[in-house]
């Protein structure tokens, strides 16, 4: 799984007014900014100055390899405030069995252009059919820089998105999917609920303890990147470690 980079520098493209995306793709008409609460400015900003490695060391390979893919980041409002959907994925799949994550996967010949509107079609198509959120309720207002997923051979987009209208979620498909829930960011962000895991391979990475859940990972690294650069994150003991089983 990738890992997030320590680089903490990000550059300031001086327009937060506008929806955007970094890596040189075009902006798609999909992506609006307009009405958002004031409380996600700071991820608006954030998505808009970040450069690739200072998400994640694993960056899409330059010959263009790589099954192209995408993953819904959903911030809503909750009972505790901002949180994220998350989803807890099969036990019985061949990749990432049992992994929390963000609802995702890779881009239909229908979803369009892989570097135009495609990773946002498939963001939203893949949500429905692993959560069952009515897309119509989904404001996407960003992208990430596209990330690499070495294990799974995976070219991640990153889109971001509000929970205008919040829908029921659940389990579809329970041979894809074990489980729906959502984190609240206070939880993400307290100190108590944060630790580094350390694979048998040697790699070690962010991970957080919420919702009887341990995400790690490529979504624990990306969710690790967005509350530091969105000024979020609180001071935690990066020397609390967590061990992986060698299945993971």
């Amino acid at each position: 799984m990738t890992h997030a980079s320590e680089t903490t520098n990000a550059t300031d493209d001086g327009d937060t007014n506008r929806a955007t995306h970094t890596g040189g793709q075009p902006r798609g008409e999909l992506l609006s900014t307009a009405g958002l609460p004031s409380w996600l400015d700071p991820v608006v900003h954030a998505a808009q100055t970040v450069q690739p490695l200072q998400l994640s060391r694993f960056l899409p390979p330059e010959s263009g390899a790589g099954r192209q893919s995408a993953v819904l980041i959903l911030f809503g409002e909750g009972e505790k405030g901002p949180e994220i959907l998350l989803m807890e994925r099969a036990g019985s799949l061949r990749s990432h069995a049992g992994q929390p994550s963000f609802p995702g996967g890779a881009l239909d010949p229908e979803d369009g252009d892989p570097q135009g509107e495609g990773p946002l079609r498939a963001a939203l198509r893949e949500a429905e059919e692993e959560t069952g959120l009515d897309p119509r309720g989904v404001q996407l207002f960003a992208e990430l820089p596209r990330l690499f997923i070495p294990v799974s051979d995976f070219v991640v987009t990153p889109v971001l998105g509000w929970w205008r209208t919040p829908t029921p979620v659940g389990v579809v498909d329970p041979n894809e999917t074990a489980r729906v829930f959502t984190v609240p960011v206070a939880d993400l962000t307290d100190p108590a609920n944060r630790a580094t895991t350390v694979h048998p391979s040697g790699h070690r990475g962010p991970a957080f303890l919420v919702e009887s859940a341990l995400v790690w990972g490529f979504t624990a690294g990306v969710i690790d990147r967005i509350l530091h650069f969105a000024g979020w994150e609180r001071p935690w003991d990066r020397g609390r470690q967590v061990p992986l089983d060698w299945r993971a």
